[in-house]
């Protein structure tokens, strides 16, 4: 075989490009004895799967396992399903204010409510005229600086 040839199909398989039969002639090429030298550092690698390709698995599988671990994690399974059946508790529908407080109450409540809201919004006011003291203020000192 031609060594430039070889050459290429090296190049060829290193970039995943070659062929199946290109590999069968680089295996055929490396497999005999007349290897041009600076080839040769390429020959353990061919002949590794010459002989790879020979290897059998002789070892005897198990197919059934010994311990049947399904039938043992369905019982887990029921067993913590009827623990947290047992220990199940529903809650109870939610408390409406009408339920907790008397009509009575809650009218004081909104009483109380609408006076706090009033006294706040009488504080928010003053804040205003706070709010454009600072305004001017700025004025004249960015105007004197």
């Amino acid at each position: 075989m031609e060594l430039h040839k070889i050459e290429k199909l090296i190049e060829k398989y290193f970039e995943a490009t070659a062929t199946v039969a290109e590999e069968e002639m680089l295996k055929s090429y490396f497999s005999e004895d007349d290897i041009a030298p600076h080839l040769e550092q390429y020959a353990p690698l061919f002949k590794y799967f010459s002989k790879v390709k020979e290897e059998r698995f002789t070892k005897q599988i198990q197919l059934k396992p010994k311990i049947n671990y399904l039938k043992w994690v369905s019982v887990a399974a029921i067993a913590i399903f009827m623990v947290g059946f047992y220990f199940y508790q529903p809650t109870p529908p939610p408390v409406t204010l009408a339920d907790e407080y008397t009509a009575e109450e809650i009218e004081s409540a909104k009483e109380a409510l609408a006076l706090l809201a009033m006294n706040f919004n009488k504080g928010t006011e003053q804040l205003y005229y706070l709010e454009e003291f600072e305004k001017t203020t700025n004025k004249f000192l960015i105007k004197n600086n």
